[in-house]
């Protein structure tokens, strides 16, 4: 595996995460794009351990998919709850932090 195009797809991909997040108002959307940026990033750590011959990226992208197991069950029950109260999935009429 080259090293080079593999951080080429995880740049494409981190890029597509990021103007994802930065460009839509869609709540399902947004979630999911982070979880792109997440895959991407998971990617990076893949091509360099294979690059150096360890398993240390390979255990880090363990801990990560982990977290982002924890982080999308945890993030979808807040989306949910918030499109309960407000019938909504727009995340500019999310306000239920403000006083």
């Amino acid at each position: 595996m080259l090293l080079g195009p593999s951080l080429a797809v995880s740049a494409v991909l981190f890029t597509l995460g990021v103007a994802g997040v930065l460009l839509r108002r869609n709540a399902i959307v947004i979630f999911m794009c982070v979880e792109l940026m997440l895959n991407a990033v998971n990617l990076a750590f893949i091509a360099f351990s294979r690059w150096r011959g360890t398993l240390d990226g390979q255990v880090l992208v363990f801990f990560v998919l982990t977290v982002a197991a924890a982080e999308a069950a945890v993030g979808l029950a807040i989306i949910i709850a918030a499109q309960r109260n407000r019938d909504t999935l727009d995340v500019d009429s999310f306000n239920l932090l403000k006083w």
